[in-house]
């Protein structure tokens, strides 16, 4: 009724509540927004943990995020990277981008830590070397459409864009669900691969 998207909603009552420049606390406010107001298809705190746990035993200089929604998977990898590090992240929507730079930049991080690339991600991918200056990848992480996974990893495998060793973290891969994605991965011999079990968020 009001004209605004439920991401715009969401971002009016951070930027009310959450404190400039502290991303934990904009997280955290993110979250009570989404228990008590509307639901987000935000990665939310639980499976959050996973993501700041593969951060912290991974140490990646180079990330890649493809769907940066809202921001909050954005702001979450970016307070867990280590010293001159950077963070690539790719939204197809223009509205959903509006939105994310927004928070992104009020969480701190300016664009020399994160990227933010505005663009269907099977077209991004391949010019993110010569465009966008990333050579390679030391941890992916998927959260856009489920549909897209197995082409994107497909594509960052034919474009060299996986550095040696790297991480590829999806979300919902059980539900709603990515079965080619996780079959690929499973059985092509490239990925050792782990299920993480978790909660839908919030």
């Amino acid at each position: 009724l009001t004209g605004t998207s439920r991401e715009q909603r969401a971002f009016q009552y951070v930027l009310a509540h959450a404190i400039p420049g502290d991303p934990h606390h904009i997280l955290q406010t993110f979250d009570q927004w989404c228990y008590h107001c509307e639901h987000l298809s935000c990665v939310g705190p639980d499976k959050g943990r996973i993501v700041e746990r593969v951060l912290l035993e991974r140490a990646p200089l180079r990330v890649l995020e493809l769907g940066t929604y809202c921001g909050y998977g954005t702001v979450l990898l970016a307070q867990g990277l280590p010293p001159g590090a950077r963070l690539y992240t790719i939204e197809g929507d223009p509205r959903h981008a509006a939105v994310a730079e927004k928070v992104i930049r009020l969480a701190g991080f300016s664009e020399q830590t994160v990227e933010l690339i505005v663009g269907p991600s099977e077209e991004v991918i391949p010019r993110l070397r010569e465009k966008h200056g990333l050579v390679n990848a030391n941890l992916v992480f998927m959260d856009h459409w489920k549909r897209s996974y197995l082409r994107d990893l497909r594509l960052l495998e034919s474009h060299q864009l996986l550095a040696e060793g790297a991480t590829i973290l999806a979300d919902n891969v059980l539900f709603p669900g990515a079965p080619h994605f996780l079959q690929y991965a499973k059985t092509c011999g490239k990925y050792h691969c782990k299920v993480h079990r978790a909660s839908l968020e919030y």
